[in-house]
């Protein structure tokens, strides 16, 4: 029962028939029209000796060249714009410290000014209520006034 077949499998192993596909043949198009190529485009052939005789005939090929690298800066332009923008914010932070400093002592300069303007004109006027000048007012001389029971006697 086990034993090997004419491919040396044994009974109960059989291969399953094989399909073959035969791909289709597809028709050739319409060929591109040959353009004609100046004669000046036209690379030379070269010819190499190798060292044990033979001769290899072929197309000079030009080494591909490479495009110019631009030079790039080192920090890019964006870095440098944020960079130079938190400068001008601390410059401008400097200069409102410096402004708010200004207008703070100018404050107190003025309320200083007021006081002192309060201070001499308010002594100016004690000085004028209370003066002993006898220019536009009346004096009255009063001399061994008498009272009596409440009763003004002159």
């Amino acid at each position: 029962m086990n034993e090997p077949t004419a491919y040396h499998r044994h009974a109960g192993h059989e291969v399953a028939a094989v399909e073959v596909h035969h791909p289709t043949p597809v028709p050739a198009g319409p060929t591109a029209p040959l353009v004609p190529v100046q004669p000046g485009t036209i690379p030379a052939v070269a010819s190499v000796v190798l060292p044990d005789g033979r001769v290899v005939t072929g197309y000079a090929i030009e080494p591909a060249r490479l495009e110019p690298v631009t030079h790039k800066p080192p920090v890019s332009r964006a870095a440098v714009n944020v960079a130079l923008g938190g400068v001008g914010f601390l410059a401008v932070c400097g200069g409102l410290l410096l402004l708010t400093t200004f207008i703070t002592a100018l404050t107190a300069l003025i309320t200083q000014l007021i006081t002192l303007a309060a201070v001499i004109f308010g002594g100016w006027i004690a000085v004028q209520v209370f003066s002993a000048s006898g220019s536009g007012g009346n004096t009255f001389n009063i001399r061994k006034a008498v009272f009596k029971r409440n009763h003004f006697h002159g």
